[in-house]
């Protein structure tokens, strides 16, 4: 960076993460939407495509990576306070649950926490990667706008369920990405159905559509919907995303068909911003 660092208070990044080519957001307006399965399902698709993918879990209230990527070692520190991610299913991983390992809560305040996503970002050797999936911690708080802050980030995803409450929360995500001019690639509907294991039937549980529609209505792109597979939840449990059946699996076809509509997209927002647009504030 050779147009030297100006020390304003303001001007403390964003700054591109060398060797990442995309940084893509994973939030949720509010909890229990299923964001993480949806962060970790798309970074194990991304990786069975060939893509090389990393999956930085920034969710500090509840890291839930670590089970669902079936890793748990400490990263290594190299030297110079570098950081190793761990690897598993062909993702390179970190997570604030590495640095906090057992079920211990952590209460985090403000500055901790943008110091850590800051070195998370920084000092963590992702090497070349295509895409960096980031699971944000739920709602629109502290550690949402220290990642903005950090680095540039190429698009977000938000996730909903179809339930009303789900769905205003997933307003107030848009409005909170768009407010800091982070591209929306789009809505994803999750748990919209309920997959019957006994009788293969789809049940209706929260009335379906609603993510669609409250993506129509925000002007937002709708990524598709992940069934409330059992499958889907046991892979999870148990450390095995079930993207990893690949996509001619009917559990994880949903999940790869939700994941080529986030690279159609990704593609779409790059042609259309070209490198070196400056966003005027008004």
């Amino acid at each position: 960076m050779a147009h030297g660092h100006q020390h304003g208070a303001q001007q403390q990044g964003p700054f591109p993460l060398p060797g990442v080519n995309n940084i893509i957001a994973v939030g949720s307006g509010k909890g229990g939407v299923g964001k993480t399965t949806i962060a970790v399902n798309l970074a194990v698709a991304l990786a069975n495509m060939g893509y090389k993918t990393g999956l930085l879990d920034a969710d500090v209230y509840g890291p839930n990576v670590p089970l669902m990527m079936h890793t748990n070692q400490q990263p290594r520190v190299l030297n110079e306070n570098l950081i190793e991610p761990l690897q598993n299913f062909g993702v390179k991983i970190i997570s604030v649950g590495f640095l906090n390992p057992g079920d211990k809560p952590i209460v985090w305040r403000g500055p901790m926490l943008h110091q850590i996503i800051r070195q998370f970002l920084q000092q963590v050797v992702w090497g070349e990667l295509d895409y960096l999936v980031v699971d944000l911690p739920p709602g629109t708080g502290d550690v949402v706008i220290s990642l903005f802050q950090t680095v540039p980030l190429t698009g977000a995803v938000v996730v909903s369920t179809p339930s009303d409450v789900s769905l205003q929360d997933g307003r107030k995500a848009i409005e909170m990405f768009r407010t800091a001019r982070v591209d929306v690639l789009g809505l994803v509907e999750n748990m919209s159905v309920f997959l019957c294991p006994h009788c293969h039937q789809e049940i209706d549980i929260f009335s379906k559509g609603g993510v669609e529609r409250t993506a129509q209505q925000f002007g937002v792109p709708f990524l598709g919907s992940i069934a409330l597979d059992p499958d889907i939840r046991k892979g999870g449990d148990s450390g095995k995303p079930p993207a990893l059946a690949g996509e001619n699996d009917p559990h994880a076809k949903p999940l790869y068909d939700f994941a080529k509509q986030v690279l159609m997209r990704l593609a779409e927002v790059k042609s259309s911003s070209a490198p070196g647009d400056v966003i005027q504030v008004q």
